[in-house]
């Protein structure tokens, strides 16, 4: 049976690189993919997405106006599609995570999104809200924060290098402006140690769920 996946994690862990990597597990094997990606994002160009370590592919852009349902039935009556990928998930409106679900469950579908759970604040992008709410699979991406633990929550960083309070949830720019945070030392808004010491990196299959 098709299911509705949402892959989630802090800024940083490998997201598009693992869609990337899927999508072309597909299509190596003779499966057709269809990649949407958020017309918001042009952080490279608009309508590709792009991994940190040099992969990209084209994808179709969305917006708040696109019914990702009608969208993809219509592709897939033109060539037989095998799995439907979304980058940047958590800027999908909720009526669109739900078209993803009808994808999933009346076409038969898998649908696989990528994307951030929380904003600067510790909020939920509205995407990410409805995915964790109605998703039949949920994943963590991890990375980790500078003290060697989990990271879980992004911090915006303004020109200076300092920890923005406050703000539009929304704000595209390259991935120096972010930083993953463990819980504990976004909530210190604690950038780095205190003391300058290098803290130990942990193998992230070591650290905990």
């Amino acid at each position: 049976m098709a299911k509705l996946y949402f892959n989630f994690s802090a800024m940083n862990a490998g997201k598009s690189t693992l869609l990337l990597q899927a999508s072309y597990n597909y299509q190596e094997r003779g499966m057709q993919t269809l990649l949407f990606t958020a017309a918001i994002d042009d952080r490279t160009s608009v309508g590709e997405i792009s991994s940190r370590i040099g992969l990209n592919a084209q994808a179709q852009i969305y917006d708040d106006n696109l019914d990702l349902f009608q969208t993809v039935q219509k592709q897939h009556k033109l060539e037989k599609l095998s799995a439907v990928f979304v980058d940047e998930a958590q800027f999908l409106s909720k009526q669109q995570v739900w078209q993803l679900a009808r994808v999933a469950d009346d076409l038969k579908i898998p649908v696989m999104c990528y994307g951030l759970r929380t904003d600067f604040q510790g909020k939920l992008f509205p995407g990410s809200e409805a995915l964790l709410a109605i998703a039949d699979i949920l994943r963590e991406v991890r990375t980790i924060c500078w003290c060697g633990r989990k990271a879980t929550m992004v911090a915006r960083l303004d020109e200076q290098g300092k920890i923005l309070e406050e703000g539009d949830q929304v704000v595209i720019g390259g991935e120096q402006t972010y930083i993953s945070l463990c819980r504990s030392h976004w909530s210190k808004r604690q950038l780095s140690s205190q003391l300058g010491e290098e803290p130990p990196i942990q193998d992230l299959k070591c650290l905990p769920a």
